[in-house]
């Protein structure tokens, strides 16, 4: 989980003239470079990561064609980077629509590439074919390399455009094309790459490609790594289940081919409490699910009951076991490769592809139907976990129905303190989740009545990650929480009853405001992951220090920031003030640092990377004390405000 800045904005009058000489027509590759955003999503170094990956990709669909088994990646001194693999090597010969080699067309034409036709790829790990003409157009400098038919060739370019003609520079005794690039300093500013986190897509690419090596070289760093998984996704599951207490030692592997379409889908048990459920479509994260994922749970749950009543598992007078019930403990990957996969929303982040869904579910539902037949120890130990999360399930749904009666709506005092404000209309609402009565009162009287809502938490939150679902409803704090958000919780998660849109956690600049925060963010990610993926989710910054130089104040939120004012102020006289509380400032001061949406500034929480959310929230609030030691102790020169 990451955190984006928001701040406010002022918009300016637009002009009074506005006519056809205004409108600019932007071709080819000069469009990426106006607006990289509309490409690559961004210009940080998420954007940068991109680059690299869009090059990868396409050594990934030569993987997946069966044609290449080994893909490295160098990050060099300098700051550029080589993708080189063994695949057959992009086509130099001419291409005749274009009127230039097909290595120029691919590296410089927008949607042009092979994965268009269906006979080359079919099936592709990238959308649109832009890949590799974008990370072009993006770098200062892009030199490709191709061995083919015996010959090797290569063709050089500033800027995305060719410096001269492919040419033919020896002979190759292997095939394959190798592609480095520098980034354009001027679009991304630093060339940061990060070791890990490409390191985490790299090892993420492997699992869903078995018997595909992946090697990533740092050259700045001296470091190395190299993925290569047999098992595929059954590997990545016994990856995520590391360090739970698993329920059957092998995860249950099902696959099968129907009408072009690959089907995969690994599956195993924990004692956890938590469901952990990655889908994949052509090796795209689809983090908002879709018709595989769709198909996957809807399998899950009719094979499970069909087995349980077969076997008397169930009394013919209980009712059927629900989603939740098979689902809690469970973590899953689901990965399908289709020739035309249709992304919906705005992320692109679902797949809409409707005979999926049949797919995954003729897939899921013979081939666990057979492994539990063949498996009547396991099968029952995961039909006993089921049991047990049902009558957990019917106990949080009593806690739950207190919840929400309406009566809870109309009494002059909501659960929790809640002080809400007068607006209606949940777009233009905003609720501060606040550490503490004190710092509550002071939110309260700072505040804007009209639109801002505050609710105080008295101490911290249950720690959701170890605990069941009846014991986290029957906390007053989390049903406060769910209360005032109206929306529910995991499966009947409904943001389209959220009374506010914009939720902001507000807690004190220490340890115990540090921790609160943690727990908070913890209990979204698990049972509220809809409002964080939506952008209802953010993180209020208060200030560390008030500086007083004079008659005059500066209000300073990082040590850096410190710093920078003192050498401002330096010879006049000042006086610091460290804020540890939100208590601390008066109701004026908090409105002015904290609330006011003119002059604040908000911690938005995205997540970038859900695999690696899923592990630092098991690794942080887990029961598994040596991996969180470990984290700390690598971590320890990163911290900043630390409070004794």
């Amino acid at each position: 989980m990451t955190m984006a800045q928001d701040t406010a904005n002022t918009w300016g009058q637009p002009e009074s003239t506005y006519t056809a000489e205004d409108i600019r027509v932007l071709d080819g590759l000069e469009a990426v470079r106006r607006r990289p955003g509309m490409y690559i999503g961004s210009t940080d170094q998420r954007g940068l990561h991109h680059l690299v990956y869009e090059i990868v990709y396409n050594s990934i669909d030569e993987a997946m064609a069966g044609y290449c088994d080994h893909t490295e990646v160098i990050i060099h001194k300098d700051g550029s980077v080589t993708v080189s693999d063994n695949g057959r090597g992009i086509p130099v010969d001419y291409h005749a629509a274009t009127n230039t080699s097909a290595l120029e067309a691919v590296m410089t034409r927008l949607h042009a590439g092979a994965k268009f036709g269906g006979h080359t790829y079919t099936v592709s790990s990238g959308l649109h074919g832009v890949g590799a003409s974008v990370v072009n157009a993006l770098s200062s400098w892009l030199k490709v390399e191709v061995r083919r038919q015996g010959k090797y060739y290569r063709q050089e370019y500033r800027h995305g455009i060719p410096t001269g003609e492919v040419k033919e520079v020896g002979d190759a005794n292997n095939t394959g094309t190798t592609v480095t690039f520098l980034a354009d300093w001027e679009i991304f500013g630093e060339l940061n790459y990060d070791f890990d986190t490409i390191c985490q897509r790299l090892r993420e690419l492997a699992y869903l490609n078995k018997n595909l090596q992946l090697t990533l070289i740092d050259e700045r760093s001296d470091q190395e790594a190299t993925f290569y998984f047999e098992g595929g996704i059954a590997s990545f599951v016994q990856r995520l289940n590391k360090r739970r207490t698993v329920l059957h030692s092998r995860p249950i592997y099902l696959s099968r081919v129907i009408n072009s379409t690959m089907v995969e889908a690994a599956i195993q048990y924990n004692d956890g409490f938590n469901e952990t459920i990655f889908s994949f479509a052509n090796c795209v994260n689809t983090v908002d699910g879709g018709s595989h994922l769709t198909g996957f749970r809807s399998a899950l749950t009719r094979v499970l009951n069909d087995y349980a009543r077969k076997n008397k598992l169930i009394k013919d007078a209980d009712p059927n076991l629900i989603g939740e019930d098979v689902r809690e403990g469970l973590t899953a990957i689901i990965s399908v490769k289709i020739p035309e996969p249709q992304f919906e929303g705005q992320t692109k982040a679902k797949l809409g592809n409707p005979e999926i869904k049949t797919h995954v579910e003729a897939t899921v539902s013979d081939g666990l139907s057979t492994y539990l037949e063949q498996h009547p120890n396991e099968a029952k130990t995961i039909i006993d976990k089921c049991f047990i999360t049902a009558k957990a399930r019917e106990a949080a749904r009593k806690a739950r129905d207190l919840i929400f009666k309406r009566s809870a709506f109309e009494t002059a005092t909501l659960p929790g303190k809640l002080a809400d404000c007068s607006e209606k209309d949940p777009r233009r609402s905003e609720l501060f989740i606040v550490e503490g009565d004190s710092a509550g009162g002071s939110a309260k009287q700072g505040r804007d009545r009209r639109f801002q809502a505050i609710l105080p938490l008295r101490g911290k939150i249950l720690n959701v990650e170890k605990a069941s679902k009846d014991k986290i409803f029957e906390q007053e704090e989390i049903r406060a929480i769910i209360t005032a958000l109206g929306t529910g919780t995991g499966d009947q998660l409904d943001l389209s009853k959220l009374r506010y849109h914009t939720i902001i956690i507000m807690t004190d600049a220490d340890v115990d405001g540090s921790h609160i925060r943690t727990l908070l963010l913890t209990f979204f990610y698990r049972h509220m992951v809809g409002l964080i993926n939506q952008g209802h989710l953010f993180i209020a910054q208060p200030p560390l220090y008030r500086i007083q130089a004079g008659k005059q104040h500066f209000w300073v939120y990082s040590e850096k920031e410190k710093e920078a004012k003192l050498k401002e102020l330096k010879g006049d006289r000042f006086e610091i003030q460290r804020y540890k509380g939100l208590g601390e400032m008066s109701p004026e001061q908090l409105w002015e640092t904290t609330m006011n949406p003119t002059t604040r500034t908000l911690l938005r929480a995205e997540i970038e990377d859900a695999i690696t959310a899923d592990w630092v929230f098991r690794m942080l609030m887990g029961d598994e004390v040596p991996p969180r030691r470990n984290f700390i102790q690598a971590h320890a020169r990163n911290v900043r405000n630390l409070d004794i």
